[in-house]
């Protein structure tokens, strides 16, 4: 199975990621994580982007906050899916989500909501299953199980209404 890296752009980020890990490895699915900075480390984050694909990763998930260039020049560096999750530090995460999202026509990069880092990994995780049956079968477990959940949180207001209107 391909490898999914995790790249944040300042070790501030650490608390998001640490929710996409925990994702991924609920799913079984092995990650990477490092601190690369698209604007203090770029020939760094270059070169990993460079290489991923040949050092067994299938997806790279990428955070940053504020300027939020990272995704963008990861993706600019490979042809592996790349995600872009907006970190929450100024402006609410707004510049981060526009900067992730507003990428030029041929380098794309999917952006998932500010801090949204489980469906980072659950897109991630997606993305591997077009080619992996089990990861597929573990993700339509958790769709059933979720909706399972609301399905009896639904029961549960309705008797509690009727119990309600009872008394």
């Amino acid at each position: 199975m391909k490898k999914v890296a995790i790249i944040m752009g300042s070790d501030s980020d650490l608390p998001v990621v640490e929710k996409a890990v925990k994702t991924l490895d609920e799913y079984g699915v092995e990650s990477e994580v490092h601190v690369y900075s698209a604007h203090r480390t770029p020939l760094e984050a270059r070169a990993f982007a460079e290489n991923a694909r040949e050092a067994g990763f299938g997806v790279i998930i990428a955070a940053a906050g504020k300027a939020a260039h990272l995704a963008g020049a990861l993706a600019a560096g490979c042809t592996l899916p790349v995600i872009g999750i907006p970190v929450k530090s100024s402006l609410d995460g707004m510049d981060a989500l526009l900067s992730t999202v507003q990428m030029p026509s041929g380098i794309p990069v999917a952006t998932v909501a500010i801090d949204g880092a489980v469906n980072a990994a659950l897109l991630a995780v997606e993305m591997l299953a077009i080619t992996d049956d089990n990861l597929a079968e573990k993700l339509n477990s958790a769709r059933r199980a979720a909706a399972e959940k609301v399905l009896r949180a639904d029961a549960e207001v309705a008797r509690k209404l009727r119990e309600r209107k009872e008394a």
